[in-house]
């Protein structure tokens, strides 16, 4: 087995927040899923909506995309409308922000907590005196980190309301990674960039990070891979010394 990089030797480490940081893709793919089934019903869309749906359209991409690259699979076309919109509101912005409300009650009934092996890693890197960030495309970044009691140890969080508000583009485009890295003070070809999403992987990769940590949390390793992935892990307590 070949050795695992040692990420206290590089000058940042940038974290994807869902899946990586906390288990909170789970709460993303019930959310997604109890919306689209009663989307889906209501409009008489099929074919009907499955995992490999959130993986290939939803998983680490900005709300809205997803809202569109789903539909637009199912040759559904409605108007993009404003981030402003009404959950009830058939545009996309409409059924990104109901999604929302899955997600937001979802998060106050059950919590959330910090993967304990990200947790430890997080740690070692703070004692290390490595400059580490949180890249995330969800908009719900900020109350996901204040849930899990871990928002202080990240000086720098680029996500889905500052990608927005800088017109980011999505993963897998790079930019959202080398904002972060400029907002960190690091250079990405001596950094490291973790990700659990193809889409995060694509985007790292992109941004010229010497190091791509993919987790596999149900994309699959050789997907993860494929994708740029240079390493990957089932879970980050692979790092802790």
């Amino acid at each position: 087995m070949t050795a695992l990089p040692d990420l206290a030797s590089y000058e940042g480490v940038l974290f994807d927040l869902d899946g990586v940081l906390t288990p909170t893709a789970e709460v993303h793919m019930r959310a997604w899923r109890s919306m689209f089934e009663q989307l889906f019903a209501d409009w008489h869309i099929t074919p009907p909506y499955t995992d490999h749906d959130y993986f290939e359209y939803l998983d680490g991409k900005k709300r809205y995309d997803g809202v569109a690259g789903l539909l637009r699979s199912r040759d559904v076309e409605v108007p993009w409308g404003e981030p402003t919109d009404a959950p009830t509101a058939d545009t996309i912005s409409g059924i990104g922000n109901r999604k929302n409300e899955f997600f937001t009650k979802a998060l106050e009934t059950d919590g959330i907590q910090a993967y304990p092996g990200s947790l430890a890693l997080v740690e070692q890197l703070q004692a290390a005196g490595i400059p580490i960030a949180v890249v995330s495309s969800s908009k719900n970044a900020e109350d996901v980190l204040q849930a899990a009691g871990i928002r202080d140890r990240f000086p720098v969080v680029m996500d889905g309301v500052v990608a927005e508000r800088d017109h980011l583009a999505s993963k897998p485009a790079p930019d959202v990674f080398l904002e972060a890295a400029r907002m960190l003070g690091v250079e990405p070809a001596r950094s490291v960039a973790v990700e659990d999403a193809i889409s995060g992987v694509q985007s790292a990769a992109a941004g010229g990070f010497a190091v791509v940590v993919g987790v596999d949390r149900g994309a699959g390793a050789d997907k993860l891979r494929e994708a740029g992935a240079t390493v990957v892990v089932d879970d980050l307590s692979a790092f802790v010394n």
